[in-house]
């Protein structure tokens, strides 16, 4: 498959995409659960917890169940539950972002992509088209996972990594922002997500879109996006 006339960048995914789902669900959050409670009770942390904290705080005032009767304080199982439902919380990314650096840094976790992955971002940057990344996870877990892959540190063949500060994923104006700050007209970009409910968005937006089915990924809807099962199928 060509990649369409006039683009000139690719946004990519992580989850299902340019990385096993596997990996999310089975190493990288059970990792964030089981260090949870260790990680807020260090007061080495306490400097790192300020965002994440904050932002979570913010987000319990305005949960309709709790409201600002419950004080200046996030209680512990209130994150728990966020990581049991799989909230996109922009709070509770960040801190599973910083809880994952220690295990990254520690050499307990290892990024993982797809075969396919690296010998692609080598082969698209050749062509000379930038590469992103936009994904639910914060911009450092994004840039872990890329950083410390059995292929190397392959955070030099990406541009930029956006996460849901630019906006929600199924919302075409993030796809617009993402298109601004990379300094190009929606018409120029290329998204490729596991999900077509992202691909409808970034259509909507007016970006080139393509639906990723790789194994264990959800069954999609009916739609009419081109499918691939490796980013070997690009040229």
């Amino acid at each position: 498959m060509s990649i369409a006339s006039g683009v000139e960048a690719i946004v990519l995914d992580i989850e299902g995409t340019t990385t096993p789902i596997a990996f999310v669900y089975d190493v990288l959050f059970p990792f964030a659960r089981a260090h949870l409670r260790e990680f807020l009770q260090n007061p080495d942390n306490a400097a790192r917890l300020r965002e994440p904290l904050r932002r979570l705080h913010e987000e319990w005032l305005a949960d309709p169940d709790h409201g600002p009767e419950c004080g200046h304080y996030v209680p512990v199982e209130y994150v728990e539950s966020l990581m049991d439902r799989d909230r996109k919380s922009p709070g509770l990314k960040l801190l599973q972002g910083r809880i994952w650096e220690d295990g990254y840094r520690a050499g307990v976790l290892k990024g993982e992509v797809f075969a396919d992955v690296p010998p692609a971002l080598q082969r698209w940057r050749d062509a000379g088209l930038d590469v992103a990344i936009y994904s639910s996870g914060s911009e450092l877990a994004q840039q872990l996972i890329f950083g410390s892959t059995a292929d190397g540190d392959l955070t030099r063949f990406i541009s930029r990594f956006f996460d849901t500060a630019v906006g929600a994923k199924n919302a075409p104006g993030s796809y617009r922002r993402i298109a601004a700050e990379l300094g190009r007209t929606p018409d120029r970009l290329l998204f490729i997500s596991d999900v077509t409910s992202e691909l409808d968005a970034a259509d909507n937006a007016g970006c080139a879109a393509i639906l990723c089915v790789r194994p264990g990924n959800r069954p999609q809807p009916a739609h009419s996006y081109p499918t691939i099962s490796s980013f070997d199928e690009i040229a």
